[in-house]
Formats: C-alpha cells, sequence, structure tokens
C-alpha cells in the first residue's frame, strides 16, 4: 500500500478556487486509481471524483461537483489533484484522497485501501 498525504486546503469564498493535492510515498500510483472524497460535519463520506490509471486516465465525478472540479494526475510527481472551481458553501469538508491498485473507477470507498489523513476546506458565504 502507498501512503497518501493530502495539502492545498484553507478557507476561501464562494466562486473561489483551490488545488488539493494528494502526494504518493511508499509505492507509485501510475498503476493506481485515485480518488477523492468528502466529509462534511454530521455526514457520511461521499465521493467526488476518480481517476484511473488505465485508456490515459478515465475520469468520472459526483453530479454535485461536474463542471466545477477537475481531477488530474501527474505520475512523474506521484501525485494526484484536483482543481475546484466556483466553490459554494455546500463544498465545506475535509477531503481526502484514496488509491487502490485497479484500472476502474471506483466510486464506492470500500473499495479503497490506502487513505490519507484529509484536509479541510471551507467556504464561506
Amino acid at each position: 500500500q502507498v501512503q497518501l498525504v493530502e495539502s492545498g486546503g484553507g478557507l476561501v469564498q464562494a466562486g473561489g478556487s483551490l488545488r488539493l493535492s494528494c502526494a504518493a510515498s511508499g509505492g507509485t500510483v501510475s498503476r493506481h486509481s485515485v480518488g477523492w472524497f468528502r466529509q462534511a460535519p454530521g455526514k457520511s463520506r461521499e465521493f467526488v471524483a476518480v481517476i484511473s490509471w488505465w485508456s490515459g486516465g478515465q475520469r468520472e465525478y459526483a453530479d454535485s461537483v461536474k463542471g466545477r472540479f477537475t481531477i488530474f494526475r501527474d505520475n512523474g510527481k506521484n501525485a494526484v489533484y484536483l482543481q475546484m472551481n466556483n466553490l459554494k458553501p455546500d463544498d465545506t469538508a475535509v477531503y481526502y484522497c484514496a488509491a487502490v491498485r485497479s484500472g476502474s473507477t471506483l466510486t464506492e470507498e470500500q473499495r479503497y485501501d490506502s487513505w490519507g489523513q484529509g484536509t479541510q476546506v471551507t467556504v464561506s458565504s
């Protein structure tokens, strides 16, 4: 299993942007699918986005973030990023990245076996 560390969270006004990073160590994520999940206070953790390594990197997004968030990877840096634009207060949550050695775009958190510690994103209105 790889170790994952998220960074890039913070406080931003509605309509602003943030870029989250997920840096991997202890192995390469070039043959992993990497997903982003989030957990808001009092709510269950939910899927946000995933990118596979297969077929040039297939992507899938939650409906709530389509058109605003973009997931991409830099295998040379062994990292995956989540570009978040036009942020809304409802995007406030702790964001986690997760990885699994799979070519599929997995949206179920139980399918992942490596998790980061999370980074807080707060969007003010």
